[in-house]
């Protein structure tokens, strides 16, 4: 069977997340988790609920992306925090004297609200501190770059860059992050099979690319990207002042990072298209894995659980 990936009958926006032991697919109605356990597979579906369904205005462009990365953050690590308590006990973290003391005075379910709240907050802050903080106060040690704005912004890029390949190249020698990404490489193979029409079987999934061109990697990598030329503008020289505009000019890179997906997923045919999402496959080689046939079965049946009813309700 071919492995072209442009080969498709139609664009599914049905997508996944790698959990750990397992695959969390989201549909256009609803999200199903599917994880593999001592005891057997363990399935659980939900309905989205997306905010823009109950605020209509956070479905407007621009607006939307935005919402929509902290939407399935927040799932996202609800999700992982699911899958990882499935695991056998002694493969389990844990719980911190600070996540007893939260479960006992607001109970259970609130506490783990609350814990996914303040993970989901300081992920965010590592990313800040990795990608802004770290890349510009670097560039701001090297002589005689004051006054070469242009230059600077180009070194900052380009440490961020760097800073982002060596971190993904670490993570994924690590043996729980390897099975993770194998499940992320189940994935991409079933969307790609679900959209070429194929019966979602494991023989039908196995041959397909595990380099997806709508992945939320190459979403990370655009908006890495697109912040080496937005850092352009910023025409200052004072280290502080350009790590705080950096950091409010990071709303708007997600939005327009989002955009540019949302259109490169729709015509991937287009050559610009290709150029544009090019960088994000090649990253997939770390991000993914080749998965074993048990991995594939978790992500099909993750995938059946979301397929619509109707039919082309998922059309990107």
């Amino acid at each position: 069977m071919a492995k072209n990936d442009n080969n498709v009958c139609f664009r599914t926006s049905i997508g996944g997340q790698a959990l750990m032991e397992g695959i969390l697919m989201r549909g256009p109605d609803k999200q199903a988790i599917v994880c593999r356990t001592e005891n057997g597979i363990v399935e659980k579906v939900e309905p989205l609920n997306l905010p823009k369904d109950k605020y209509p205005i956070l479905g407007w462009p621009f607006v939307r992306g935005i919402v929509t990365f902290a939407d399935s953050m927040v799932k996202g690590m609800r999700a992982l925090t699911y899958s990882a308590s499935l695991l056998p006990e002694e493969e389990q973290e844990q719980p911190s004297k600070f996540d007893l003391w939260l479960e006992k005075k607001l109970g259970s379910e609130k506490a783990e609200k609350y814990v996914i709240g303040i993970a989901a907050v300081l992920g965010v802050l590592l990313a800040v501190a990795l990608f802004i903080l770290l890349p510009t106060l670097i560039a701001g040690f090297i002589p005689g770059i004051e006054g070469h704005y242009t230059l600077r912004s180009l070194i900052e890029g380009v440490i961020k860059i760097v800073i982002f390949l060596v971190y993904l190249g670490l993570v994924a020698h690590m043996k729980e992050i390897k099975r993770l990404f194998s499940y992320h490489g189940a994935e991409h193979k079933t969307i790609f099979c679900y959209e070429k029409g194929l019966p979602l079987t494991v023989e039908n999934v196995r041959p397909q690319s595990r380099f997806h061109p709508r992945c939320g990697t190459s979403f990370l990598l655009v908006v890495i990207i697109l912040g080496l030329f937005v850092g352009l503008l910023i025409q200052v020289d004072n280290t502080l002042l350009r790590i705080a505009l950096r950091i409010l000019l990071l709303p708007v890179l997600v939005a327009v990072a989002y955009e540019i997906n949302r259109w490169a997923g729709r015509h991937d045919a287009n050559i610009v298209s290709r150029i544009v999402t090019w960088p994000g496959k090649q990253l997939q080689r770390l991000t993914t894995n080749e998965p074993d046939d048990g991995m594939i079965e978790c992500a099909i049946r993750a995938m059946e659980l979301v397929i619509p009813e109707e039919k082309g309700k998922d059309a990107w």
